[in-house]
């Protein structure tokens, strides 16, 4: 079986992202960012690269916690932002989303969690403005394309320095940028309901699926390929039919085109309109 090495250059990676951080933020004549700190590996990283890039006082963490969250969750996002010397502020959200879980009693996990993830996202743009921020994203390679984040929740940023790691990448570099510990080492998990956790929820690790997904977008192996390659033919047909069922959110809304220059179609480039 083929076993793709998906080492990174961590100084390098360390370099690119956040000259990308700096020069995002700095392009739209703002000078700070914001990030919502979960407590997880993927903001922390983002959180931690931020800083690198603009400086501690620059960069604002919130804590959005609901009644149910871990409370490992908010301890380890207090690890990064004592770590890292980030200004914070620890909103609860569960005033926010209870009104909307309570109309229906049948309400499912994933309903509340997209609520949930909504909501931060509102909370999270709403300090922008008060912080005059811009908001940075945190989610990785691997939920992008296994569609493994809320529309207009987790996926919602400005802009996003980690977005071209694979999960295992992330790991990498956090490593690398001192993350602390605890926050490397446990189970991924969006901290949603009691006991979920990614690898759990996605029915297979991210250590085989960052594999798979490296030969087939990266490498450009069919999926036929990849089966010769050694992975199992089950697991490339749903991962791949995965890929491709969310393709719709890794793109902006499509416009039905009625002219001969439609945004997003025509129209793809700022145009220079001079002074």
């Amino acid at each position: 079986m083929i076993n793709p090495d998906l080492t990174i250059n961590t100084d390098l990676a360390r370099e690119i992202l956040t000259g990308f951080v700096r020069s995002e933020i700095t392009r739209v004549g703002m000078s700070r960012a914001i990030i919502n700190l979960s407590g997880g590996l993927d903001s922390a990283l983002s959180c931690a690269l931020a800083v690198a890039a603009l400086g501690a006082e620059n960069v604002m963490a919130l804590r959005l916690p609901y009644r149910t969250s871990s409370a490992d969750s908010l301890e380890h996002a207090q690890l990064v932002i004592d770590q890292f010397k980030v200004q914070s502020e620890t909103i609860d959200i569960s005033a926010m989303v209870d009104p909307l879980i309570e109309r229906d009693s049948t309400i499912s996990s994933v309903r509340k969690g997209n609520i949930m993830a909504r909501v931060r996202m509102i909370v999270l743009y709403d300090q922008s403005e008060v912080f005059k921020a811009l908001p940075v994203g945190t989610s990785n390679k691997t939920e992008i394309l296994l569609g493994y984040s809320t529309m207009y929740g987790d996926s919602a940023s400005a802009m996003n320095p980690i977005g071209d790691l694979y999960k295992t990448q992330v790991r990498q570099l956090a490593r690398a940028m001192d993350i602390p510990a605890p926050i490397i080492d446990k189970a991924p998990s969006a901290d949603l309901w009691e006991g979920q956790t990614d690898e759990k929820e996605l029915g297979f690790t991210y250590d085989e699926v960052d594999k798979l997904l490296y030969l087939l977008i990266d490498q450009r192996y069919s999926p036929q390929e990849a089966i010769e390659a050694g992975f199992n033919e089950s697991f490339v047909k749903a991962v791949t039919a995965r890929v491709r069922r969310n393709q719709f959110k890794r793109m902006q809304p499509p416009i039905a085109k009625v002219s001969n220059r439609t945004i997003g179609y025509d129209f793809l480039y700022l145009r220079d309109w001079g002074t």
